[in-house]
């Protein structure tokens, strides 16, 4: 009976993330994902933050990589630069991998690319339902977001331009 009742608690759960509503009335919890934490996932959190601060949108938002490079923890340059021109700081992070811990807390995890969601469902099984590329979550389509690390800064602009939408219409969809 209390495996009937604890399947019958995360199924409303995972119908209530779905429908962006978060448990308790707490702000729906959305993790970007990406290879090393230092660029797409970075740029994704922050532009979702201010969104977030423009907005009121009832999100919490956190960034995390699938394979951290202990030696590059700090947010790529050009992602740095591009940012601040928007306003947004990035300069103080410091790149985090993600654990099972941030899996169990976060309502949604947005992966920057399709391996990245592979790798998230093979080490973490149960965020099964709640882990989409960004694309797919925003738009329904099957698109990776490029890698720009060592590309000239004009490539971090288009890959700035692609997540901006992805990400607004993501933090939409996550509050619907």
């Amino acid at each position: 009976m209390r495996t009937v009742v604890v399947r019958l608690l995360l199924f409303l759960a995972l119908l209530l993330t779905t429908v962006g509503v978060s448990a308790a009335g707490q702000p729906v919890r959305v993790a970007f994902v990406d290879t090393g934490n230092t660029g797409r996932s970075v740029a994704a959190e922050a532009l979702a933050r201010n969104l977030i601060a423009t907005t009121g949108a009832p999100v919490s938002v956190i960034s995390r990589a699938v394979n951290l490079n202990p030696y590059n923890t700090a947010p790529e340059p050009n992602f740095v630069t591009l940012l601040q021109q928007r306003g947004v700081t990035v300069g103080d992070h410091t790149a985090v991998q993600l654990t099972q811990r941030d899996v169990s807390f976060s309502d949604l995890i947005l992966t920057m690319t399709g391996a990245h969601k592979e790798w998230v469902l093979t080490n973490f099984p149960d965020s099964a339902g709640k882990v989409f590329t960004l694309a797919e979550y925003a738009t329904g389509t099957d698109q990776d977001i490029a890698d720009a690390l060592g590309q000239p800064i004009e490539f971090y602009q288009s890959v700035l331009d692609q997540l901006q939408p992805l990400v607004d219409a993501a933090i939409t969809k996550a509050t619907a």
